[in-house]
């Protein structure tokens, strides 16, 4: 590796992942959904796959795009665990 080239790998995002849900009309942290009533959890996996669904939303916001997913599959997630348990 040439030493004029070598950059430094960025440090990660020091924020917790959020989103902005207007049917709950607040920002929600990634961790919340954990612990997020079912119907609040119904809500958010609603406007997220609507969100994703989309795809000139990827175009116009990447970002919200990208994290509306992460959102989407960790609910997703949940409810399965919930349904199961």
């Amino acid at each position: 590796m040439k030493s004029g080239n070598y950059q430094e790998v960025p440090m990660q995002e020091s924020r917790e992942k959020w989103f902005r849900s207007h049917l709950l009309d607040r920002e929600i942290e990634l961790k919340e959904l954990y612990e997020m009533p079912q119907q609040d959890l119904d809500l958010i996996m609603a406007e997220t796959a609507e969100f994703r669904s989309d795809f000139g939303n990827r175009d116009r916001n990447l970002g919200k795009f990208c994290t509306a997913g992460y959102f989407l599959e960790l609910a997703r997630i949940i409810d399965k665990r919930r349904l199961e348990g």
